[in-house]
């Protein structure tokens, strides 16, 4: 019997024999590039604070209590930028300009990019074997279609993984060559619930990129599972990037629903928990997690069954 591994070995040459994922992640590296190249011609970004930093602060703090009163609708973004600033003063933490730190967590904004780029492959790794009619040979080998399935998949999450690091690790070194980057462990202060935290940057980036991952996760298995089930990539591209895109206007047209609180996009930002507010009322992270699981379990059953019981003989 064939390996796991083995499969995964040769669905990932496949994978990179293919020109359009060269494509991708060319376009990948030159978009980043690019936007560097941006930020660094168009903002040049430097510190603002000087040596009397805490002076300046609590002088922004005096302006933005009497915007306070002129602006009632800005009060909880000034009141807790307040609260960082005192919280600073009090413990001695200097604010920082624009660094590659910062440009590392703008550089989020490319995860959707990757999720684009990972949906077309999870699209057709399995609508393709039947477009091409390559489906009858793979399936004559002596290897389970549950390891053939699995190969696909786990192949699928392997490249979204390689995007995710690359994207990490050029922004990091593009921000540390054009901007600077400090330490690893400098602190990172946010707001959680009213309250000052305090985390390493490098720690806080590194949530924030794995929170960013999650939707990528959810819409990756869901074109997967079109793919499997329809045999059709581009219904399963189409299908996968609109619901990407309006997920969020879904959720709120049916946010005074008692049950909007299990649609998916209602938990696949698992960030509101930390730094914002969550889109329903009554949402946890524990149940967002019980939520999305659900779904990811249901995705690939779907694929599973489908794909196992299917006749080919015909295809």
């Amino acid at each position: 019997m064939v390996s796991l591994s083995r499969l995964i070995q040769n669905e990932w040459m496949k994978l990179f024999q293919q020109r359009s994922t060269w494509i991708m992640i060319i376009l990948f590296a030159c978009l980043i590039i690019g936007y560097a190249l941006f930020m660094t011609t168009d903002f040049s970004p430097s510190n603002e604070y000087g040596e009397d930093w805490k002076q300046q602060l609590q002088q922004e703090n005096e302006e933005m209590r009497s915007d306070m009163e002129d602006m009632p609708a800005t009060a909880n973004y000034m009141g807790d930028q307040i609260r960082l600033n005192e919280y600073r003063i009090q413990n001695n933490i200097a604010p920082d300009g624009f660094s590659g730190w910062n440009f590392v967590q703008e550089n989020r904004m490319f995860v959707a990019l990757i999720s684009l780029f990972t949906i077309i492959i999870a699209a057709g790794s399995i609508a393709n074997e039947f477009r091409w009619g390559s489906i009858k040979l793979l399936l004559i080998r002596p290897v389970s279609r549950t390891k053939i399935l699995a190969s696909k998949f786990i192949t699928v999450l392997l490249f979204a993984i390689m995007m995710l690091a690359g994207l990490f690790l050029l922004s990091m070194a593009l921000g540390a060559l054009m901007f600077g980057i400090g330490t690893w462990t400098e602190p990172y202060l946010f707001i959680q619930n009213g309250e000052v935290k305090e985390m390493t940057i490098m720690g806080y980036s590194l949530m924030q990129y794995g929170f960013s991952s999650v939707n990528l996760l959810m819409m990756v298995t869901f074109a997967f599972m079109i793919s499997a089930v329809f045999r059709n990539s581009a219904l399963a591209i189409g299908t996968a990037i609109f619901l990407m895109m309006t997920g969020n206007s879904i959720v709120t047209f049916f946010s005074d629903k008692e049950w909007a609180k299990y649609i998916l996009f209602a938990n696949t930002d698992l960030n509101q928990f930390v730094m914002g507010t969550p889109m329903i009322e009554d949402l946890t992270m524990s149940f967002s997690i019980s939520v999305l699981a659900v779904y990811f379990v249901v995705f690939l059953a779907a694929s599973w069954l489908v794909f196992t019981k299917r006749d080919v003989a015909s295809t």
